[in-house]
């Protein structure tokens, strides 16, 4: 079939559909331009998200000529010579249709599965390949994400800190992330598995290779209790080049990233800058100045990194409530006697925002999505609410019940 039957066949198909039939087939179309546009050399993840915010649609830009093209930002002679070769060469539905035979599991920013936070960053990966098991409450941003990165050579001190925190996150109910390398990452995962949690592991090879080659047993059961993802391609191998880049979608997914153990030179310090960049809360353990391992976490306390100190303290500023011990609950017990305040009366817009805000941490953008009102609304409602003392905000743009 010629690609002009092809669009015939589909605009006839389209013509029959009910309006929510055609917008989920109008996703599905723009789907296979994602996947089109992220095979032409040159267009990366930030040139492809400035062509989306220009044309508002990749079909559209598919179709644009090389002097509407030219007019985003970045599109010089040499990327439009490769638009226009790879545009002549390749049929996106059908090419589409060829890559899931390889990789049937994946999202791009069409589908309403891709996680609302990594859209957000500058560079979101245009398509975002998965195995596991997937949970729709991460992808809205309703489940928080925690990263845990260090190095790959921990101390004793760092691998003792790792565990206590991975679990504890694990029983709170947080979702852990990290990047499933030796050390750091490798402990996080494990210990947030031993503690019945959740975790993802964002690889810088394709999801069906695990690497380093002794994480098999852990790549097998991440897959089976929580989520591998990676925006390359199943079958893609070893390179180093590719792990700074995964590092951006580690920060991209996350609300907050811990960074354990870090010596100066480390990859651990490369999440921590696209958190700064992204707008995430950072937070490193302290250790002594003459711990190779731990210059880089002082080297981020200059940079005015939170401190993690005590794990209750750590969980307060993350917006859960810690599991006290039975001595520091009885310290506390009078707050039990504090009489609660009455609700104010609210008027129906601030109704509707306190009723998108849940007992437990709910992001801003989340909060805008379920109200429908627009960003200034919703942030002097928010205010008043608080105010009004019935929610309080959290770091990282949080709002929680009080």
């Amino acid at each position: 079939m010629t690609e002009g039957m092809f669009k015939n066949t589909l605009n006839k198909n389209f013509g029959s559909l009910g309006s929510q039939e055609k917008k989920e087939s109008k996703l599905s179309i723009e789907r296979a331009y994602w996947v089109a546009w992220s095979q032409i050399s040159g267009i990366g993840p930030v040139l492809l998200k400035r062509i989306y915010q220009h044309f508002q649609s990749l079909e559209i830009a598919w179709s644009a000529s090389t002097a509407e093209l030219g007019a985003v930002e970045g599109l010089g002679k040499r990327i439009l010579a490769a638009i226009s070769e790879t545009r002549s060469k390749l049929n996106p539905e059908q090419f589409l249709q060829q890559h899931m035979q390889k990789n049937p599991y994946f999202w791009t920013p069409a589908d309403s599965e891709y996680p609302q936070l990594l859209w957000e960053i500058p560079s979101p990966p245009p398509v975002l390949y998965y195995r596991g098991q997937v949970k729709a409450e991460e992808n809205q941003g309703i489940t928080p994400m925690i990263a845990i990165v260090g190095t790959r050579y921990p101390t004793e001190h760092g691998r003792r800190w790792t565990h206590k925190i991975s679990s504890t996150l694990a029983q709170q109910g947080f979702t852990v992330v990290s990047g499933m390398a030796a050390g750091i990452d490798g402990q996080a995962h494990r210990s947030c598995l031993e503690n019945g949690g959740r975790t993802l592991a964002v690889l810088g090879t394709g999801v069906d290779i695990a690497y380093p080659s002794s994480h098999r047993q852990l790549h097998q059961e991440i897959q089976q209790q929580g989520l591998l993802l990676s925006e390359y391609s199943q079958g893609t191998k070893v390179d180093r080049s590719n792990f700074p880049a995964r590092n951006r979608i580690i920060a991209g997914l996350c609300r907050a990233i811990l960074v354990m153990e870090a010596p100066l030179k480390s990859g651990a310090l490369i999440t921590a800058r696209y958190g700064n960049e992204f707008g995430r809360d950072v937070y490193t353990l302290p250790n002594s100045p003459e711990v190779e391992e731990a210059k880089g976490c002082l080297k981020l306390l200059h940079q005015g990194a939170e401190v993690i100190v005590e794990v209750e303290e750590l969980l307060e500023s993350l917006g859960a409530m810690p599991n006290l011990d039975t001595e520091k609950q009885k310290q506390l017990s009078i707050f039990e006697q504090t009489p609660i305040k009455a609700m104010p009366d609210l008027s129906i817009q601030l109704t509707e925002v306190l009723q998108a805000v849940g007992v437990e941490p709910t992001a801003f953008d989340l909060i805008v999505q379920k109200t429908g009102l627009c960003t200034g609304e919703v942030s002097a409602a928010l205010l008043q609410l608080e105010l009004f003392g019935v929610i309080a905000q959290l770091p990282g743009m949080r709002y929680q019940r009080t």
